[in-house]
């Protein structure tokens, strides 16, 4: 009975930050090892790599040594390897060498006490960033680049103000819950997150320009090569997020974030939401208007995955062409550019049309179809297949994004870019290289040697 107080009385000092006694926790007193572990039922690990408390109790039981029971375990040493295995941080983020020693944080680290070393640490923590430059400003939320005091990283911080009576925007609700679950090399990283009274900070890996920012700094002229990478991560990013029943809804090229390597990642996902099953009646006000597909320019509150895809297609041509395919500044003059491209639906292009009350008050001229290779010379007949099926009419005709990753568009790419895991970009691939654009002002492609940010990836 004195040995277990004692015991217990060595794992609280560690926990408040004291010196242990001479003899350390984790060293044998019988030939029964194992694991410490709590006396309560084990926890799972969920998705989003973090335990799921167990049970029937609470986060402060979770915390307190009191409720804990010891089995005995050779002595291991805390290592920064073994604390950032077990603490599961996101991709891009690792503790530097001799950080675990500076800190002074007691290893190794059970599961059970993740969340207390995790603060520990300095996750969750506002004194942790510093902020660098301000990026940008929007209604609800300021953008600024930081620095991380535990990683030297650059991060973007996303502030988002709370109003005292409403509390936070359902968008960084939404972007949180979702983020946090959907862990790609084509998804941007939520690194960590911090409450206090006056704002709510998302704290994101930091990534060096937009799509369209990379438009503009090549003279809205992409190189073909380029093109298809940049495609082909989006698919790959967006059938990550549909294959777990997410929708962005907000797809445009500044939602497109791109590092100096040519990473693509899907970022904003304020919009976003999971999608449930069957198909539930969603609201129209989605997307922005230069990439928001016919049926929902029409009113159509139906939708799945396929709302994404109109948006792909029109992304896809502004790549090609350098400048946007549907540029209208309301509903009725978006429907006229589309129209005047694919033709005026009927009948049979579009069964069911002719009901649309919408479509019939306008009474739009019957458009004959221009032809996808007549507005985009630059394609290929593979690619103006790829984006004739990417911009149909009807969402259950849209190709998706997860069979758009294999159409022939892409064979230069060879075979392996369709096997990767989740969690590994496609430049780990010796043969994937992003191309010099002719016509950029400022260099894309980091120094030989360097990368734009800290990556887990190794070449296969």
């Amino acid at each position: 009975m004195d040995r277990m107080k004692k015991i217990k009385r060595q794992l609280s000092m560690t926990l408040r930050g004291g010196r242990a006694p001479e003899k350390s926790l984790g060293e044998p007193r019988d030939s029964h090892g194992s694991d410490s572990e709590t006396g309560v039922d084990e926890g799972r690990m969920g998705s989003d790599g973090e335990s799921d408390p167990p049970s029937g109790t609470s986060s402060e039981e979770v915390a307190s040594p009191v409720r804990l029971r010891l089995r005995q375990h050779p002595a291991r040493p805390g290592s920064s390897e073994d604390i950032n295995k077990r603490l599961s941080l996101p991709a891009d983020t690792r503790l530097p060498e001799g950080g675990l020693d500076r800190l002074g944080l007691p290893g190794p680290l059970s599961r059970r006490l993740r969340r207390v070393s995790l603060s520990e640490i300095g996750f969750g923590k506002l004194e942790t960033y510093v902020k660098l430059d301000k990026l940008g400003e929007g209604t609800y939320a300021t953008v600024y680049k930081g620095r991380s005091k535990l990683t030297e990283n650059l991060v973007a911080l996303k502030e988002i103000r709370l109003e005292h009576e409403e509390g936070a925007p359902c968008t960084a609700i939404r972007e949180v819950s979702l983020l946090r679950d959907l862990k790609h090399a084509n998804v941007v990283t939520l690194h960590d997150i911090v409450h206090t009274p006056q704002c709510l900070t998302l704290v994101f890996e930091y990534l060096d320009r937009d799509l369209k920012q990379y438009l503009d700094d090549c003279g809205s002229v992409i190189s073909m090569h380029n093109v298809k990478l940049f495609l082909f991560q989006l698919l790959r990013g967006l059938a990550f997020c549909h294959r777990h029943k997410v929708l962005h809804r907000d797809l445009k090229p500044q939602n497109l974030l791109l590092s100096r390597r040519g990473d693509l990642k899907l970022a904003d996902f304020g919009l976003a939401r999971a999608k449930s099953i069957p198909t539930k009646t969603y609201s129209n006000e989605v997307v922005t208007l230069w990439y928001r597909p016919p049926d929902i320019l029409l009113g159509s509150t139906e939708y799945s995955t396929q709302i994404d895809m109109w948006g792909v297609g029109c992304i896809f041509s502004e790549m090609v062409t350098g400048r946007p395919l549907f540029p209208g500044s309301t509903v009725e003059e978006q429907l006229h550019f589309i129209f005047r491209l694919l033709g005026t639906p009927t009948e049979e292009t579009w069964p069911g049309i002719g009901a649309n009350a919408e479509f019939r008050a306008h009474k739009y001229p019957p458009y004959p179809p221009e032809g996808l290779l007549h507005h985009a010379p630059r394609l290929d007949e593979d690619g103006a297949d790829l984006l004739g099926q990417l911009l149909q009419f009807e969402g259950r005709r849209r190709v998706p994004a997860a069979e758009a990753m294999v159409h022939p568009f892409f064979a230069c790419l060879g075979p392996r870019v369709t096997t990767l895991p989740d969690t590994t970009s496609i430049f780990a691939l010796k043969e994937i290289q992003l191309q010099k654009e002719p016509g950029l002002r400022s260099a894309t492609l980091p120094p030989p040697g360097s990368s734009a940010f800290r990556v887990l990836d190794t070449e296969f």
